[in-house]
């Protein structure tokens, strides 16, 4: 009886024992894991902290870039250093950075259509006759090239006077009771929606508000497959002084920069088709050297078939202040893209030439 008792007790033992030893691996273990996943944690806001470092110096460089244009030249185009991506991945590589890599784009944002500029400012009431035209043939244009697309979807009731109706609506100051046309939309049209939310009568202050809009549906907005939508041609950008604290758009757009859905819409129609020649003028080359003069904003007129078009003047430019700075940093598998508008300006004679950030973003 004895020997079992002890047997018995010797068991218990030998369970306890096991039962201490694998609660203390289990601990260690446990403190192992919180030990490693601290580090891991540690190291990606190490890396995190590195690539905005990164990225903060990739867009003053751009920064400086576009200074040292300006001073070279009053005209802005593609066929400069600051839009040649080989041009600036060499100045980058002149950074010595320890790990990680760095890529810079620049982009003209005033290449783009100034949405805010189909509304006369500081009045901010009135269509601009001549935006409002060009949004009808930018419009059409964007609706017809997604139509010929399949699984288009929500494009199927929204057309040309919907988009800009409503755009106007959404625009115009102080009025909210008035609508502009049976297509257009003030807040009791908002405020019917689930969610609701008022019309803004003011400035489009971010792209996304554009999304808001009557008409804009997420396919007309973004785009669809390898067609992009309208937030890759407009811009909110472009705001210039009309004193007395007053602003205005004049929405003029640089036509050596523009893409083609906005180099068409500038064009009168039945000039339409002739807007991929422009880009074959703005990029023809004998060798390395451009071979075609962009300096004057009627050159235009020099490709064949538009000697006789005329771009309305208050629509067209050939320089520029508002640009768009991407810088994408990365260490291994982990990015993080900074994104800058900038505005170049020169605050006063006396002053010099200075990049004024409007809007910053890290993601």
């Amino acid at each position: 009886m004895n020997d079992r008792l002890l047997r018995k007790h010797n068991g218990m033992a030998v369970i306890l024992a096991l039962t201490t030893i694998l609660l203390v691996v289990t601990v260690a273990l446990e403190l192992h894991m919180n030990a490693r996943e601290t580090m891991l944690q540690s190291a990606v806001k190490r890396d995190r902290i590195t690539l905005m470092q990164m990225g903060a110096s990739g867009v003053h460089l751009a920064m400086a870039l576009l200074i040292k244009d300006r001073l070279e030249s009053e005209s802005d185009s593609l066929q400069e250093d600051w839009a040649d991506e080989e041009v600036v991945a060499g100045l980058i590589e002149e950074i010595p950075f320890e790990r990680g890599t760095l890529e810079v784009k620049i982009f003209d944002e005033l290449g783009k259509i100034q949405i805010n500029a189909l509304v006369q400012f500081p009045e901010g009431q009135q269509f601009n006759t001549v935006q409002r035209a060009l949004w009808e043939r930018f419009s059409l244009g964007m609706l017809t090239a997604l139509e010929n697309l399949e699984e288009t979807g929500d494009i199927e009731e929204t057309d040309p006077a919907t988009i800009i109706n409503a755009m106007k609506d959404w625009l115009d100051s102080g009025d909210d009771d008035a609508i502009t046309g049976l297509s257009g939309a003030e807040s009791d049209y908002y405020e019917s929606l689930d969610p609701p939310y008022a019309c803004k009568n003011g400035p489009f202050d971010h792209l996304s508000e554009v999304a808001l809009v009557k008409g804009i549906t997420p396919v007309l907005f973004s785009g669809l497959g390898g067609s992009a939508g309208l937030e890759h041609y407009v811009t909110v950008y472009g705001a210039e002084e009309a004193g007395e604290e007053k602003f205005t758009f004049p929405g003029k757009i640089n036509i050596n920069t523009a893409e083609l859905p906005v180099l068409s819409a500038m064009l009168p129609l039945e000039s339409a088709d002739f807007a991929p020649l422009l880009i074959e003028h703005r990029e023809a080359t004998s060798g390395s050297l451009y071979i075609n003069d962009l300096t004057r904003p009627d050159w235009y007129r020099s490709v064949p078939g538009l000697s006789g078009t005329t771009i309305d003047t208050v629509l067209v430019t050939v320089a520029t202040h508002v640009f768009r700075i991407v810088a994408t940093a990365g260490i291994d598998k982990f990015q993080v893209k900074t994104t800058a508008v900038v505005e170049r300006t020169k605050p006063s004679e006396t002053e010099p030439w200075q990049c004024k950030v409007l809007n910053w973003k890290v993601e």
